[in-house]
């Protein structure tokens, strides 16, 4: 079970205990979006320009969440939200990683299809809730990350995307690195967590995060 080490770094962290405290800080949730836009900008460009086809086949359009990200750019910043946002330290690091491996090795982008990709279907419909009560957000504004309408059914579309995933033509090796690249990108992840210091959201994030505690990269 090789993602079983950095699921339980997550839960140990104490910001689990602020999960209950409910949404109350727009600010932090808006650096949240921002540090997800140039992750997913990063990893969806790699995913566009690679010729590693493991990670094409990993590549669904149902999943993408740059055009989601987008619009709650749009919503949080205004129409000139591109010239607004920047990179957070840890922002720097993660993009920096996903810029490497696209050069070095292109397969390992797998490890951050099913991290993220997977962490957001799981969590999303109860994170996208929490920030719509919490800090008030109506009709979509500012949550549309969290929503895959192109997705009906999350049990079965994440089912049959393991079973792609265990079908892939790798060596032993390679799944060894994949799931090594894994566990550092919940590192990665929990990076982008501890600078949202005094917030909940890290919380909700993180659970997000451990609810794939149950699932790993192949059997």
């Amino acid at each position: 079970d090789g993602t079983r080490k950095s699921h339980s770094m997550a839960e140990n962290t104490q910001f689990v205990a602020g999960f209950f405290k409910g949404l109350a800080d727009r600010d932090s949730y808006k650096s949240l979006m921002t540090g997800l836009w140039f992750v997913y900008e990063s990893m969806e460009k790699a995913m566009d320009e690679t010729s590693e086809e493991r990670v094409r086949e990993m590549d669904y359009a149902a999943l993408r969440r740059m055009p989601s990200l987008k619009k709650d750019m749009e919503f949080f910043y205004g129409a000139d939200w591109d010239s607004r946002v920047q990179l957070s330290p840890a922002t720097k690091m993660y993009v920096a990683r996903i810029q490497e491996i696209a050069e070095t090795k292109p397969y390992l982008i797998v490890a951050h299809q099913y991290t993220r990709y997977l962490g957001d279907l799981f969590g999303g419909q109860m994170m996208g809730g929490m920030a719509s009560r919490s800090l008030g957000l109506e009709n979509g504004d500012g949550t549309e990350f969290y929503s895959f309408e192109d997705i009906s059914d999350n049990k079965i579309f994440i089912t049959e995307w393991y079973q792609r995933l265990n079908d892939l033509e790798l060596t032993k090796e390679q799944k060894e690195e994949i799931v090594d690249e894994a566990n550092f990108v919940f590192q990665l992840n929990i990076g982008l967590l501890q600078e949202l210091e005094g917030s909940p959201l890290k919380a909700v994030l993180t659970l997000a995060i451990n609810s794939l505690k149950e699932k790993h990269l192949f059997p």
